[in-house]
């Protein structure tokens, strides 16, 4: 019976890091379902979901305390089960950007909390503006809207907090 478990690491980033990860997974006999991987500053950050029996799992337990041994990754495993759908949510792009200031993506998870909107996935970044250089601050968002939702109400509200905050952005369905 396959089990899930999810690997967060983070550790110096150098190349060959995620291939160091991935082999230990292979190796074991463990199979990447999902993963994020990204170099945050100096540092690389990997979120991995993993399947495997049980007997795969507790050798990746052990192989990736191998790989933690120079102290520059940093390895936590965590059991956990397949997300069952939700039907009755529709799946929602969000782009926001904007001028850097502190705050963005609090308010932004707010507002979507506060009408049990789901945020699935969220990607950020800072960068200069083209011309100017005035630093920049984007996201972009997956959330899923429970159906009961207006979205016209929702896209309206969402816009009118945008346009308090001076944050250009968008929401859209995401189109299959």
């Amino acid at each position: 019976m396959s089990q899930l478990i999810v690997i967060s690491a983070v550790g110096t980033d150098r190349t060959g890091v995620v291939q160091d990860l991935s082999k230990v997974i292979l190796s074991c006999g463990g199979n990447i379902e999902e993963s994020r991987m990204t170099t945050l500053g100096s540092e690389f950050a990997m979120l991995l979901l993993v399947s495997g029996n049980w007997h795969t799992l507790s050798r990746l337990e052990q192989g990736l305390d191998k790989l933690c041994k120079d102290d520059k990754l940093t390895v936590s495993i965590r059991k956990t089960d397949a997300k069952p759908p939700e039907e009755d949510r529709m799946p929602y792009a969000v782009d926001v950007v904007a001028l850097d200031q502190q705050g963005i993506v609090y308010n932004l998870a707010d507002f979507f909390s506060s009408r049990d909107i789901e945020i699935a996935d969220v990607a950020t970044r800072s960068y200069a503006a083209a011309h100017t250089g005035a630093p920049m601050f984007a996201v972009q968002m997956a959330v899923n809207v429970p159906s009961s939702i207006h979205i016209a109400q929702l896209r309206e509200e969402f816009l009118e907090v945008c346009d308090r905050l001076n944050l250009d952005a968008i929401i859209e369905p995401v189109k299959g």
